[in-house]
């Protein structure tokens, strides 16, 4: 039980919708055009638009709250990474000295 929620949890908040390569690709003259409407599409989409020019990608317009969530996934990741290098350092403390200290900081 524990494990589906934390991933609908985990998918919900933080893995940004893929692109749709036939909706969700602009060239840069379209998208001048219509920037609301577009706006407008990767806000009910969640989806980000990736805007080219000369057939190559340039820029990316996503949603905000979609850009907030990879931000917070990417922090997670990198913190994960570095725990686990850490780890592998033997630079880790046990768990029962990781309550100790967390019991002894909540007490003061």
């Amino acid at each position: 039980m524990h494990a589906i929620l934390y991933e609908t949890t985990y998918k919900r908040y933080l893995a940004m919708q893929p692109i749709n390569l036939k909706e969700d690709v602009q060239p840069l003259s379209e998208f001048r055009s219509g920037v609301s409407s577009f706006i407008q599409q990767v806000t009910e989409t969640k989806r980000p638009l990736l805007i080219t020019q000369h057939g190559k990608g340039v820029a990316i317009l996503a949603d905000v709250g979609e850009f907030e969530n990879l931000q917070m996934r990417l922090e997670l990741l990198e913190s994960l990474y570095k725990a686990e290098t850490q780890i592998n350092e033997g630079r880790g403390i046990t768990h029962k000295d990781a309550k100790s200290m967390v019991m002894k900081s909540i007490k003061a």
